[in-house]
Order: structure tokens, then sequence, then C-alpha cells
């Protein structure tokens, strides 16, 4: 018999703006194939790209990635109520993200606060969640400053992700455009984001980190650089909210010459295995992690069978891993080896236009 208790809804962002997408997808997982079922469409939203749930799952949070919002000028971010037996999403409000091309969302662990970075504002912003889940103006922007080496795509800071650590008391935004990942303190009563001490981290001239992801065991994280396509290990201090640089691994083959660039980067559930995702050798590489030093030692690559590879996500059980095209138009569902890391098709093929972004419930 089918236990429908067991499978899991899954969200998927996307590009509205060109294209067939009409918004945000929602899709039933079966837990027993890894197939996706078509259960309904978020509509009238505009380029949802990146989303967010809050901890209780009961709001869902998408940028909207535009540089004009309600006739000025940025992005918006936008808050949904999650119907928990349905997993409908029903619109509460939108605010402006007071920075163009919003293109990442998270939500801090007491669901009080909503972060969002502006990929070309440059910039990252707080908004206070109010009692019914929608959102309050923004509480504070910080600005970043500076350029880097590569002139067409660092010519000024490109905030790239806020990732909050797991003691949810500090935030790291990754600065493409710096070649930085800045450092604030989450203050939950002002809704500010005072810098932090130090303010930064400085990575590889011209590698543009773009993600990040913290380890299960918050001993480490793992920042995947955009342009360098390498996965540089952080030790992290959770007292002190410090990263110390361990270890630099490449995200692509050594032998691959072509044009690729990286794109997303999470950890299994389990905390053995990360995987980062490249987008022109259109793979995803695996490495294993040594849960007592933080070091990655390489598994593999493999290919995602589509084109641009995104965004992916892991589901809660470690079972499952789904690769979003955003240039070819579908999700293929991976099955992981709990014990190798390794990646098996499921033969699973969604089809959805430009996904840019996938969210398990």
């Amino acid at each position: 018999m089918h236990d429908h208790n067991k499978d899991r809804l899954i969200y998927v962002g996307t590009y509205t703006h060109k294209g067939t997408s009409e918004g945000i997808y929602i899709y039933r997982l079966d837990m027993e194939t890894g197939a996706l079922t078509p259960v309904g469409v978020a509509g009238g939203v505009q380029n949802p790209s990146y989303l967010a749930l809050d901890p209780q799952r009961q709001y869902l949070y998408a940028v909207n990635e535009t540089m004009t919002f309600d006739g000025q000028p940025g992005g918006g971010v936008s808050a949904f109520a999650v119907d928990p037996q349905t997993g409908a999403l029903t619109f509460i409000n939108s605010q402006r993200t007071h920075g163009g091309a919003p293109c990442y969302v998270s939500v801090d662990q007491t669901g009080c606060f909503v972060y969002v970075a502006n990929y070309m504002g440059g910039n990252a912003a707080a908004f206070p969640v109010r009692a019914d889940g929608g959102l309050a103006p923004a509480s504070s922007v910080v600005q970043h400053t500076g350029s880097g080496i590569n002139p067409r795509r660092q010519e000024g800071p490109h905030a790239h992700s806020i990732t909050l650590d797991p003691t949810n008391r500090f935030a790291f935004v990754a600065d493409l455009g710096i070649d930085k990942v800045m450092a604030y303190r989450l203050d939950l009563d002002g809704g500010t984001l005072p810098p932090h001490t130090p303010p930064s981290v400085a990575v590889e001239a011209g590698a543009g980190p773009r993600h990040m992801a913290f380890h299960p065991n918050g001993r480490y994280a793992y920042l995947i650089t955009e342009m360098g396509n390498t996965i540089i290990a952080f030790a992290y201090d959770a007292v002190l909210g410090t990263l110390d640089a361990l270890q630099t691994v490449p995200a692509l083959p050594a032998d691959f010459t072509g044009r690729s660039t990286c794109a997303d980067i999470h950890i299994a559930p389990s905390g053995r295995f990360l995987y980062g995702s490249n987008r022109g050798h259109d793979s995803i590489v695996i490495y294993a992690i040594d849960a007592d030093t933080g070091l990655l030692a390489y598994v593999g690559h493999a290919p995602t069978l589509g084109k641009t590879p995104r965004n992916f996500a892991i589901d809660s059980t470690g079972t499952y891993l789904f690769a979003a095209h955003q240039d070819s138009d579908s999700i293929v569902t991976f099955r992981v080896d709990p014990e190798t890391g390794e990646l098996t098709p499921t033969g699973q093929v969604t089809e959805v236009s430009m996904p840019v972004c996938v969210r398990v419930l």
C-alpha cells in the first residue's frame, strides 16, 4: 500500500519574464519513486527565482528578481501562506528590497525576520515578519562597496546570498563582485545587521563567492565560487562567529577546458557528503566530508542530464537530489547513495519552464 503521508511537497521558483512559466510551481514527491506530480501553481508573481520556507513550514518567501518593483527601482520580496494539507500558496503581501535583482532569501530560526541579498544592488536587507506571516518594510539595508579584478562581472558589489549560521547569531553575505564574504551580527531586537568583527573574509581575487552551506555539526562552512569554480572549506567558530579557511578544492574536472560557472552548494542531511553544481560542465561535483577535520575528499562528478543546473535540493531524508535546469526547462531526480554519496538517475524528469530554485517541504 502506498503511504501518502510519507510524500513531500516541492516548490519550484522560476523566471517568468521569458518562456512560459506562470510563477511558483508546486509538486508532490513520491518518496518511493522520486516522481513529481504537479499540484498547482501560484501565479501573478514576477520572477520568483529564489524561495525560502519559515522554520514552521507555514509561510514561503520568494524574491521578485527584477530591476523595478511597484514602480520603484529595485526588486521585491513576497510572502505566501502555505496550506498544510494541499501545499497551496496564498499571497499575503510583498515589499521592496531596496536593491536590484534580489537573488536569495533566507529566514532566521525564530521565523521573525526574512533576509534578502540584492545582486545588482550589492546589498542585503532585513524584513520583520508580521503576525500573519507577511512582511513589514525593510528594517535594515547594508550596502557593500568595492570592486574586483574582473571588469565585466566585478565592476561593483554583487551580493549573491545571505546565509545564517546554525546558532542564529550571525549572517554571512557572499559577494561575487568584491571577492568577500561579509559578516554581520543578527540583531533580532532592532532588526538590524551590525557589522561583525572581522567584518569580512576575503577569497582569491576573481573567484566570485556565490553560495554557502554550514555543516550540520556547526563546526564547518563551505563556500562555492562562481568564477573560480572552487569550493572553500572553512572551520567555523560558533562562539566567535569566525571563518578560517582550511582547504580549497576544484568543482570541475582537471581536464575540462570549456566554459563553466558554479552555482549552488548543499550538504547531505547526514553531513557525510557535499554537492556543488556546475553550469556549462552541467554536472554536480561530489565530495566526502571528514567530520573530524572538515576536509573534503573527491568522490566524483555526476552529469545532471540537463542544461545549466542552477539550483538543486536534497530532501530531508537524504534520499533524493533534485537538479533544476534553467536552460533545458527540467528537474531531474537522482537517488542518493547514503554510503558513497553517489548519484543515480531515477529516470524521473519533470518539465518546468526556467526553474531556478527547488525547495522540499
